[in-house]
């Protein structure tokens, strides 16, 4: 199953759009979105505004791929489960969020190599064609590193 998953915050109706055409037209039935409040709806994949955590986490975990906002919770759940995650960022320029944070986001972490990313429509259908050949990258864990909870001591310590 694909799982899509745009946040509960704001709508990514871009990014779903792609998702939905390329589901109608490679006759994709295992894909399931999360949309947000908005007030357009996806006409091939099935989806529901909103999801519980117990459903969130049922979808994640029988999530082949996760396809994502640059949302740094859903990066951190996709890769604390081992699912293969392709990412598209929101653009403030397109007046889809504040800021270009999520472009940081992207570019930061895909350096380490741990995200798929689509900066673009064209990108992310491109991507979609090879959906099925996306490996999960590293595994991280639910915990901070022993490096970074030291490094917050020592800069503790010296406030």
């Amino acid at each position: 199953m694909i799982f899509v998953t745009v946040g509960s915050d704001l709508p990514f109706d871009r990014l779903v759009r792609v998702v939905d055409e390329w589901a109608a037209d490679n006759k994709r039935t295992d894909v399931f979105a999360q949309i947000g409040k908005t007030a357009w709806k996806p006409s091939t994949i099935d989806f529901k505004p909103f999801l519980e955590p117990a459903e969130f986490s049922q979808r994640l975990e029988s999530a082949t791929v996760v396809i994502s906002h640059a949302g740094m919770g859903n990066i951190l759940s996709a890769l604390r489960h081992e699912k293969p995650i392709l990412v598209m960022p929101r653009r403030a320029s397109l007046r889809e969020h504040r800021n270009e944070h999520q472009l940081a986001t992207v570019e930061h972490l895909s350096k380490k190599g741990w995200l798929n990313v689509a900066l673009d429509e064209h990108e992310l259908r491109a991507t979609l064609d090879r959906i099925d050949d996306l490996k999960p990258k590293e595994k991280i864990s639910a915990f901070a590193s022993p490096e970074l909870t030291n490094a917050l001591r020592d800069f503790i310590a010296q406030r």
